[in-house]
């Protein structure tokens, strides 16, 4: 039987709260401030969600799965290799802002969930690195996963967005044909 719609409004509202307050002020925010920004009681918050660690999937899970999205209609674009690296350039913004989040889903372990997120980014970095190197825009040497790596390692490096993106830039310019 499919969740009552007051049901499915509110774990929404809990998402949409809860992803609001992490990207404000991390984390680790009062589950009570959480509840009151989406207009529920704590009650309602247990309820859908019975720990932090749940409601940190269910936000991480929503994070993912927008990121992949991305992927797929970036696939539509005129130039591949545009599509490439404009999706790269958000997996670098969701590495650097989304490291912590990840973490606390996963209690900071490599894990069945943490395995799945990860499967569904390599798929939809694939799927735009294939493109790429069809036309003949990437080199055809690279695989996706050393992709992920190098991209991970320019959105590690802390030093903010402007830096990460030229180094963004750099491995693009080292990458093309």
């Amino acid at each position: 039987m499919a969740p009552r719609a007051d049901a499915a409004r509110n774990a929404e509202s809990l998402i949409s709260a809860a992803r609001e307050l992490f990207d404000e002020q991390g984390s680790d925010v009062a589950l009570d401030d959480i509840a009151r920004r989406a207009g529920v009681g704590n009650a309602t918050l247990y309820r859908h969600f019975p720990t932090r660690g749940d409601l940190l999937v269910a936000v991480y899970a929503e994070e993912v799965a927008e990121l992949c999205e991305q992927g797929k209609t970036l696939l539509h674009k005129p130039s591949a290799a545009d599509a490439l690296f404009d999706w790269l350039d958000c997996f670098v913004v969701h590495v650097a802002t989304k490291r912590a989040l990840a973490m606390g889903a996963t209690d900071g372990r490599r894990t069945e969930l943490f395995d799945r997120w990860h499967e569904a980014m390599r798929s939809a970095a694939l799927g735009l690195l294939l493109r790429a190197q069809q036309e003949g825009a990437i080199r055809s040497d690279l695989d996706v996963a050393d992709l992920l790596a190098l991209t991970r390692a320019v959105a590690m490096t802390g030093a903010g967005p402007g830096h990460a993106q030229r180094l963004l830039r750099i491995l693009r310019h080292g990458l093309q044909v």
